[in-house]
Order: structure tokens, then C-alpha cells, then sequence
């Protein structure tokens, strides 16, 4: 009787044995860099005890990796640091990142010399994967990512054509939740404020509240365009005020332009919310310290900078993970009060 072969111990086993990712123990075993020492030695000592033997195919294709990945953004350095979602993001890669011990790129691609950078360090190497936020209409980086001939994982969907790979939220159905809860309160005169026309994140909210309105029977008096900045939400509403006086509702594309709505509805002495609701998108930590607290759609923005790191690790290392949407839901605070329920989940 011939003897049972003996089964060959995988990765995933020298991972649980080291205590660590399998990513981790996949860069440990491969001898790439950016893997500390402490963590390295366990692996080195969970393969000896385990017997484990590397493939060699995959080890020499590890070997030719960097341990370096980059988070691009197309938004000036002002613009970037000053937006409390992107701090948010940069937060949520960092931490899916701290698991495998890469290295994080950040680079500024909103003028012609950043992307330059950017296209620098695609074709040298310098990178095994990126990831992209921030993408305006035909925006070249786009164009980059097809060109890059690696792993490239997007932050929200581009305006144009759906990538391989992308984490995004549920933007229009976020904003159907804003919709929902004035119609249900009974507002009669409600205005919104986009956010850049060339930014599918903006479509994709102003179709949402725009259908919400509509099957709840209620018309959408008037639009205006406030950047995602909160002087540019504070400028709509003052176009909104003068154009429909008797407006009672106000839904803002993103938190930042809902606190400059609010700045001129007191300005222009107009209380809320007993006489104007004001909605807006995002959940940052601000939205808890307007005057009066701000209602708004919460959106798991450090969670979709986390599930981006994860994705673009998953991709690096072969698999073909699948395209995510995160779910959002309505946080109601005094800026629009409780109608029926505190918290609503987006439809999936």
C-alpha cells in the first residue's frame, strides 16, 4: 500500500502561525522590503516549524515589487489639507496599509508638473498599485491609470466609463434619504446645492434628490452649484434666497456646503429649522457643531479609504477582488428634525 502523500503547509498557515496578514508573511517569505523585523523573524520561524516551502513562480514575481503604493489625488495642497473627507480617507489607507507594511505615496496630480510626478513614478516602478480620488470630468489621470500597467484602484467612479476596480458610496441613494425626509415632513419649497458639475459624486446626489422629490410628488424649486466648498455653499444659497424667497428646504451636496448655507440663512434671518431644513451629505465630525447641529447623509468615508487600501493589496497580490459600494443613511440632527426615525439605510 502506498503511503499518503504528506500534505504541503500553505501560507495561510504560516500566516496564523506567525500571527500576522498573509500579506505580510507573503512579503516576509519573498524577501520584499518594508516588512519589520519582528514580524519578519516570526514568519522566518512559523515556515521552519511548518516545514513550509514558497512557491516559485509567485517569489519571483513578489520579487520585483517596490513595497510602495499611491494615493493621488487630483486637488491642491490647500484644498486637500483643508477638506476634513480626505483626512478621513488618508486615515482609512493608512490603517488597511499598517497590516501589510507598505509604504504610503501621497501625490498632488491636480496641476500638469503633478502629474508629471505621478506618470514619473508609474513608468519607473516606483509603485506596485495606485489609487485615485478625486476625478473631474476628462480628467487625465484616467488616462494615466489605463496607461499604468499595474494594479489601479479608484476612490469613486470617474464621470466616464466604469474601471476594473473602485470603492465607492451609495451617493444617489444617500441622496433619495434627504429627498425622502422632506417629503415626509411636508416641505413644500425644497432647493439644492451641487457639487461640481464635472464630478459624478454631484450627478450622482442631484439625480438622487432630484427622483426622491419626484415620486414623492414634491418639485424641486431651484439648483445652484457651490463647488464642495463651504464660501461656494454660502454664495448658492444666496443665489437660492434671492431666486425663491419662499424656499423651506435646503439640501447641500456635502457638509462643508451645508455650513455656509447655514452661515447665510442666519445672516439673512432666516431660523432653522423652524423655517428652513437644511440637509447635508457626509457625516464629518463638524456636522455635529453647526448651529443647530446638522442633519445630514452619512457617508463610511474612513471605511472607504480602508476598503480601497485592501482592494488595491488584494489586486497586487493577483486576485480579481470585486467592485464595492458602501451603504449610507440619513443622521438626523435639530438642522431637520426626526420625522418618523433617527437613522434610515440606504436601498442597496
Amino acid at each position: 500500500m502506498q503511503p499518503t502523500p504528506r500534505r504541503m503547509p500553505t501560507l495561510d498557515e504560516v500566516a496564523a502561525r506567525a500571527g500576522v496578514s498573509r500579506t505580510v508573511a507573503s512579503r516576509a517569505v519573498n524577501k520584499v522590503p518594508h516588512v519589520s523585523q519582528a514580524k519578519r523573524e516570526a514568519v522566518e520561524r512559523a515556515v521552519r516549524e511548518l516545514g513550509y516551502v514558497p512557491n516559485p513562480t509567485a517569489r519571483a514575481l513578489a520579487g520585483n515589487r517596490v513595497g510602495a503604493v499611491v494615493l493621488a489625488a487630483s486637488s491642491d495642497e490647500s484644498g486637500l489639507f483643508a477638506d476634513p473627507f480626505f483626512a478621513e480617507v488618508v486615515v482609512g489607507v493608512s490603517a488597511a496599509l499598517d497590516e501589510t507594511d507598505l509604504e504610503l505615496i501621497l501625490v498632488l496630480a491636480n496641476t500638469p508638473r503633478g502629474r508629471a510626478r505621478l506618470r514619473q513614478t508609474v513608468r519607473s516602478r516606483r509603485a506596485d498599485g495606485i489609487m485615485l480620488m478625486a476625478l473631474r470630468g476628462d480628467d487625465p489621470l484616467g488616462r494615466l491609470a489605463e496607461e499604468a500597467g499595474m494594479p489601479v484602484v479608484f476612490g469613486g467612479l470617474p464621470l466616464t466609463g466604469e474601471p476594473r476596480w473602485y470603492v465607492d458610496a451609495d451617493n444617489k441613494g444617500g441622496a433619495r434619504l434627504a429627498a425622502d425626509h422632506f417629503v415626509r415632513a411636508g416641505r413644500t419649497g425644497p432647493v439644492m446645492i451641487t457639487g461640481q458639475v464635472d464630478s459624478l459624486v454631484s450627478v450622482a446626489r442631484e439625480q438622487g434628490f432630484t427622483e426622491g422629490l419626484t415620486l414623492g410628488g414634491v418639485p424641486l424649486l431651484g439648483v445652484s452649484s457651490g463647488g464642495f466648498r463651504v464660501e461656494g455653499g454660502a454664495d448658492a444659497m444666496e443665489r437660492l434666497l434671492d431666486a425663491h424667497p419662499r424656499l423651506d428646504a435646503v439640501f447641500a451636496a456635502s457638509d462643508g456646503m451645508a455650513i455656509g448655507a447655514l452661515e447665510v440663512l442666519r445672516g439673512r434671518g432666516r431660523r432653522v429649522p423652524e423655517d428652513v431644513w437644511v440637509i447635508g451629505f457626509d457625516d464629518l465630525a463638524g456636522a455635529r457643531h453647526t448651529n443647530p447641529p446638522l442633519t445630514t447623509v452619512r457617508q463610511p468615508v474612513r471605511a472607504l479609504g480602508h476598503e480601497m487600501a485592501r482592494m488595491l493589496v488584494n489586486a497586487i497580490d493577483g486576485q480579481d477582488p470585486n467592485p464595492l459600494v458602501l451603504p449610507t443613511r440619513l443622521t438626523v440632527r435639530e438642522s431637520a428634525p426626526e420625522v418618523t426615525a433617527p437613522e434610515v439605510t440606504s436601498p442597496r
